[in-house]
């Protein structure tokens, strides 16, 4: 029946394991939940994707949110709502900081609210953090992994595109990565009392790539580096989510 889905996303109002990964891409939502035990696909609406299986045995959603942050919160509150309690963003990014290679991982600490839709919702001091036991659980998963890995602050934006404003806001302040969702899964975690965290993948070692072709060649996130590190990243994301159902369940 219509009113057991929940309105946006479609998704079911109860039934989902308390535990998810999201990512942007409807079909990197696919190739992830391939890596699950009995995976099933829940439902599919607009760029909501929501697969169900588990993961060494631990049950985990898997669900896309598309592309930004305004559409992506959608879905973080109804998973929210559907009783998701653990969330880890996995997605790509471009780096912004020396010694960041394509198709490293970088583990966020903290996100730069720049993303077009938390600032409506309460001031702009408030701080987009990552849970810390998420931190800890992605580093040593990707440690166990022997991933190239980062850990850093990360800026999230909601222009993918230039304009007329420089990118030049942060120079010197040692930001890590720049991508366009994370602040706004952070601050919904952080209103309401959710963990929740993030992993970026590497799809251009320099930022300057994302805003100037002509020098650079062009962005291009197609590339086999880039592949290897979205593969290795999943296991790592699943393997974290894994790590902090142990630490919950030893306390």
């Amino acid at each position: 029946m219509t009113h057991d889905l929940l309105p946006v996303t479609r998704i079911p109002r109860t039934g989902l394991p308390p535990r998810a990964l999201v990512v942007g891409d409807p079909a990197r939502a696919a190739a992830v939940a391939a890596l699950l035990d009995g995976a099933e696909e829940v439902s599919y609406h607009r760029e909501y994707r929501v697969f169900s299986g588990s993961w060494k045995g631990l049950p985990v959603a898997v669900a896309s949110h598309g592309v930004g942050a305004p559409g992506a919160i959608l879905l973080f509150q109804e998973l929210a709502d559907a009783g998701v309690r653990t969330f880890l963003r996995f997605g790509t990014a471009g780096a912004m900081k020396p010694g960041i290679a394509d198709g490293d991982l970088v583990i966020a600490e903290a996100a730069v609210r720049d993303d077009g839709v938390t600032q409506q919702l309460l001031p702009p001091e408030y701080p987009a953090v990552s849970a810390p036991e998420v931190v800890f659980a992605l580093q040593r998963a990707a440690r166990e992994a022997g991933a190239p890995h980062h850990r850093g602050i990360v800026w999230t934006r909601a222009a993918f595109q230039p304009g007329l404003i420089p990118l030049n806001a942060y120079d010197g302040a040692g930001l890590a990565a720049i991508e366009m969702e994370l602040s706004a899964l952070l601050v919904t975690a952080s209103l309401r009392g959710l963990v929740a965290g993030g992993m970026l993948v590497v799809d251009g070692a320099n930022a300057d790539e994302l805003v100037d072709e002509e020098a650079t060649g062009g962005y291009n996130p197609h590339r086999e580096v880039v592949t290897q590190g979205v593969e290795r990243g999943a296991v790592v994301s699943l393997e974290a989510l894994r790590l902090l159902a142990e630490e919950e369940d030893a306390a």
